[in-house]
């Protein structure tokens, strides 16, 4: 089974607005088509977003958030990454990668285009939620459902390799 990362931008947006980012979370991660990979340091940062006062205008939204969060955390598959990552302009940004690397994910999912410039980092995909929908729809070769072998080598391991 694939996978898969997601950055905070693209729980929020499907908690809130129809698209291919609730599409991706309530028809693949909680239907389990895909695995979801967690981490401390990102399940925090899912609940300090999700829970941050300008979205309690949005009708019934901190409802939705915990429901879902409470699957999400039922459903994902947690990992404590033991690697540091540096290479994200937005430096918050980077336990993402990090997580999506020592997991072995397919794909990082993220609608943020300003920080996450890179394509691919060490196997892992980083695409946007509408790529990762058609891809995984368009039945592309690039969908993989075999498991990437862990990285989880140290810094000093990978410097070595690079």
């Amino acid at each position: 089974m694939q996978k898969i990362v997601i950055d905070t931008n693209v729980l929020v947006s499907g908690l809130l607005t129809p698209g291919f980012s609730s599409k991706i979370l309530y028809e693949h991660v909680l239907n389990k088509q895909v695995k979801l990979c967690l981490s401390t340091a990102v399940l925090e940062e899912y609940l300090n977003v999700l829970f941050r006062e300008k979205f309690r205008k949005y009708k019934s939204f901190v409802t939705n958030a915990e429901i879902v969060l409470a699957k999400i955390a039922e459903l994902a598959v947690m990992y404590e990454p033991h690697i540091k990552i540096d290479i994200l302009p937005d430096k918050d940004d980077n336990k993402f990668l990090e997580l999506a690397v020592e997991a072995g994910a397919h794909y990082l999912i993220s609608g943020n285009k300003k920080d996450f410039l890179i394509s691919e980092y060490e196997g892992v995909k980083i695409v946007s939620p509408r790529d990762y929908w058609d891809q995984y729809h368009s039945g592309s070769p690039s969908i993989v459902s075999e498991p990437l072998p862990k990285y989880g080598r140290s810094r000093k391991t990978r410097k070595q390799n690079t």
